[in-house]
């Protein structure tokens, strides 16, 4: 253990161990149990007292997933959109007519699905409306706003914003380089984009203006919003860099926080979705949680395990899930 980590509040010995056996690619919480959305074939939902029951949702690699507490969405290289609900049970929405890869899913508060192959994305009501937009290169990343169904597509040179409800033109928002992930702030003013370079790309939606938000020694592969939705945390450094957003220029002539430097880079960022708190996954296996004010630390699991892969929170913030990049994962009631 590092000296800086033997300074530290700790709650490492209230983890429970849990042996997903999988390299673990996203974590939600489906009301109580947490579901490890592993990178090939198999979901591990996780009760309280650790028992793990392993789903099969796809017939390969899951390559996304989305869940809005009732259910996660999953796409795979088996052509496949499938849902699996809180109770275990999986169900197939669509698949591709020519196989290809689900690069990409959303989910809107309406139950509305998104998902993308190749440069199309897709979009289904629930009453099983269905309706595609081709964009210029490869779909990136996926986003639904926050208010109104407006869905956002990262890809290269910029991204797109779609009403697939009117017939309105799509809406073209251009900056050079590949875009690989995309964010609505939740007041729906921003939205932002991690690009294949180590940096951010932000728009202001009233006017368009942009907003450099660059600096990163590596790619920003995790972004998380604060409870209050006035500030960004993200992966890409030694710091957990948080960007902030509370006025109306968002962070247009502002540097970022840096918080909980370690000699390691950030790997996952997850918000507490109701305090001012976060926690923060590194790529030597330290797991920290921080608060957004002063910069407080707790550690939650020492260096020396692989890399963190996932993070997160169940809606209440009562419980903490993690796992790293060969299957270790753990839970702590707080």
């Amino acid at each position: 253990m590092s000296a800086d980590q033997a300074s530290i509040a700790s709650v490492t010995e209230r983890v429970r161990p849990v042996a997903i056996g999988a390299p673990v690619a996203s974590l939600h919480f489906l009301g109580d149990r947490a579901a490890f959305v592993c990178g090939e074939e198999n979901v591990a939902l996780v009760d309280r007292q650790g028992e793990i029951a392993k789903v099969a949702v796809h017939g390969g690699g899951i390559l996304s997933a989305a869940s809005d507490g009732e259910r996660i969405v999953m796409g795979g290289d088996d052509g496949k959109v499938v849902a699996l609900d809180a109770k275990g049970e999986v169900v197939t929405l669509a698949t591709d007519p020519k196989r290809r890869w689900i690069d990409n899913v959303a989910l809107h508060a309406d139950g509305t699905i998104a998902w993308s192959a190749g440069k199309t994305a897709f979009i289904r009501s629930p009453k099983g409306e269905e309706k595609s937009l081709e964009v210029p290169s490869t779909v990136g990343g996926l986003a639904f706003a926050p208010k109104g169904l407006r869905l956002a597509i990262a890809h290269y040179g910029g991204a797109t914003l779609w009403f697939p409800n009117m017939a309105a033109t799509p809406e073209f928002l251009a900056w050079a380089g590949s875009h690989l992930a995309v964010t609505f702030s939740p007041d729906n003013k921003f939205l932002v984009t991690a690009m294949h370079e180590p940096a951010l790309h932000g728009w202001r939606l009233s006017d368009n203006r942009h907003m450099r938000m660059t600096g990163y020694p590596a790619r920003v592969k995790s972004m998380s919003w604060s409870a209050d939705g006035k500030l960004l945390a993200t992966s890409g450094a030694d710091t957990v860099i948080v960007w902030p957003f509370a006025g109306k220029d968002g962070p247009m002539g502002k540097g970022p926080a840096m918080l909980a430097p370690l000699q390691a880079r950030v790997a996952a960022v997850a918000c507490h979705p109701r305090d001012g708190v976060l926690a923060a996954g590194y790529s030597d296996g330290t797991i920290l949680m921080v608060r957004l004010d002063d910069g407080a630390e707790i550690l939650v699991r020492r260096n020396g395990a692989p890399a963190v892969s996932a993070l997160a929170w169940n809606a209440k913030g009562t419980w903490l899930a993690f796992a790293d990049e060969e299957g270790n994962g753990g839970m702590l009631e707080l």
